[in-house]
Order: structure tokens, then C-alpha cells, then sequence
């Protein structure tokens, strides 16, 4: 069994390139897989291992590093590996909004723990808003939740602007705010704080929380999670859901899809396969002929492109 930890923490970091070696030597000692970005504003990551004690001495040993004492942590379990190799990375941000005046270091909206979220979003007054990228929202997300239909986080700042929110909903309305695992929406808190919004507020922990959390019996939760990982969904109790990922072009695939004459395991799916090129999908089958090998030969191949966007 593979142990997972989602994990993040917004903090002035002084040295970014210093922070990057430390981890690395030490994640690569602790036979650490999965990925770490850093930044001037914090950390961001998932990691995994398949020895809960390497993982929980990870763990400790970033807490144990100034300012970085009690991480957002989110734990989770996946019979397959999540993660074929670590990487640690220096980024401007480290979840991307595209504004680094955008400081959650100085000003964030209010922490909802999960047991209290279900009262604030059931409010008449309340404009819940999921901070996450359109495809993830596709399937699943709280109900009624507005979804933004973005692209990318980046695009969040501009669909804000366009939705002319007038002064008394600036200061009467309450906004609440969700993601994945609590960082983007946390951003998110702070740029809505700059824009004039009074009663913001954001998911601690995220819907990953929630899920682990909250009986599903209880809760206001349609759908599944989606997950930047190889497990690509999670359910409540944190189970792996039912959706596979298409590696041509990123986007999660239900059962239904995954019956389209369109779908080719590793190489394209009905969103894909008519905007690829014939040597885009000759590509794409060479490198899932070498994941296939080696998952035959039990040995790790480079896989597919990995994300961190908790």
C-alpha cells in the first residue's frame, strides 16, 4: 500500500534555491516520490511512499524547518504507486494566479473547517464559489456551486472582474470559497479581500478534507474529487473513484468514454482525437508501449506528465 500526503503551507521563504536542496537531498535519502514546489510565498505538494515511515519522517523533517511547522496536510492511501519519480521545484508562485501582489502572507479570508461547512454554504446569503479548473469541476463539485469555467487558475482573477459584483454584495453577501485541497481557494481568499469583499471565506483543507470528514450520508457533495495524481478521483472516505485519465491530453474520462471508438488507452479519447495530429498519436503510443513493458519488466518508466495543483 502506497501512503499519500498532500501538503501545503504559505510562508515567506528567504531562500528558495537553499529550501529546494535541503529537501531534495533528503526526500531522495527517504526514497521519496512525487513533487514539491517552491516559492518567495511558501510550498506546495504531493508525496508518497510506499514505507509510512520514510513518508511520516518526510514529513517531519520539512516541519522541522523554520517557519514551516504545522503544514495543511491531507493523507491518503492508493494500491498503485501515484508517483514514478521526486522532483523539487522552484516556481514565481506556488499555485499560479498570475499576480504576486496577491499576498495570502498578509491578508486571507476565514478558515471553514469541514464539520461547519454545510451550514455556511446552505445560507440563502452565501455565493459559493469552486475556485477549481472546468474539467475538474465537470465531475463533481458541492451543490450549487457556481463553476467559473476557467482554463487555468490564472484565468480566476479576470472571470471576478467580469462578474460586476455590486458594492452591497461586496459588503453584505458571504463568500465561500472551495478547492482540492485548500490552496487555490486560499488565494483565492486574498485577491477577493483586495478586490473589497468583506465576509470571505475558504475550505480548510479542501474537498479532500471534507471527504475524509464528512459521512457521505451527511454530506452536500455531488460527484467525485478529481486528483493530480495517477489515482485521478477520489470518493468520500477518500476511496479511488471510477475515472481513468486520458494521457493524450489530460482530461478524466468516465467508463462511458472509455467505450468511444475514440478511446485508445494512453494516446486519445473522444475530447482529444480529432485535435491530434497522426504523429502526436504515434508518439503517445510509442510511450505507452514503454509504460506497458515496464510495468511488465516491474520497473519504472517515466509515465505520464505529473501536476500539483492542490
Amino acid at each position: 500500500m502506497n501512503e499519500i500526503v498532500a501538503l501545503y503551507k504559505f510562508v515567506n521563504v528567504a531562500n528558495p534555491t537553499d529550501l529546494q536542496k535541503r529537501l531534495k537531498s533528503r526526500l531522495k535519502y527517504l526514497n521519496i516520490y512525487g513533487t514539491i514546489l517552491i516559492s518567495h510565498e511558501g510550498i506546495n505538494g504531493t508525496i508518497s511512499s510506499n514505507n509510512p515511515e520514510n513518508l511520516s519522517s518526510a514529513v517531519s523533517f520539512i516541519e522541522s524547518i523554520k517557519g514551516f511547522k504545522k503544514l495543511d496536510l491531507k493523507y491518503s492511501q492508493s494500491q498503485k504507486k501515484p508517483f514514478v519519480r521526486l522532483k523539487v521545484k522552484l516556481k514565481k508562485e506556488i499555485v499560479t494566479i498570475g499576480d504576486q501582489s496577491i499576498n495570502p502572507n498578509e491578508d486571507v479570508g476565514e478558515y471553514v473547517m469541514p464539520e461547519d461547512w454545510n451550514d455556511l454554504i446552505k445560507d440563502k446569503d452565501t455565493i459559493v464559489i469552486d475556485t477549481r479548473n472546468n474539467y475538474e469541476c465537470s465531475i463533481g463539485t458541492f451543490k450549487n456551486a457556481i463553476n467559473p469555467k476557467t482554463d487555468k487558475f490564472s484565468d480566476f482573477p479576470e472571470w471576478i472582474k467580469n462578474q460586476n459584483f455590486s458594492d452591497e454584495e461586496r459588503k453584505n453577501k458571504k463568500i465561500a470559497m472551495f478547492c482540492t485541497g485548500g490552496i487555490r481557494c486560499e488565494k483565492a481568499s486574498s485577491l477577493m479581500k483586495m478586490r473589497g469583499f468583506e465576509n470571505v471565506y475558504h475550505l480548510k483543507g479542501g474537498i479532500l478534507k471534507y471527504l475524509e470528514n464528512i459521512p457521505a450520508e451527511k454530506s452536500l457533495w455531488n460527484g467525485e474529487c478529481f486528483v493530480f495524481d495517477d489515482r485521478v478521483s477520489l470518493k468520500h472516505n477518500l476511496k479511488e473513484g471510477s475515472y481513468d485519465m486520458c494521457h493524450g491530453c489530460r482530461m478524466p474520462l468516465s467508463r462511458f468514454e472509455k467505450q468511444s471508438k475514440q478511446y485508445v488507452k494512453g494516446v486519445a479519447c473522444p475530447k482529444c482525437y480529432k485535435t491530434t495530429s497522426d504523429k502526436q498519436k504515434e508518439r503517445y503510443k510509442s510511450r505507452q508501449k514503454q509504460v506497458e513493458l515496464a510495468k511488465k519488466r516491474n520497473t519504472n518508466h517515466i509515465g505520464p506528465k505529473e501536476e500539483v495543483l492542490n
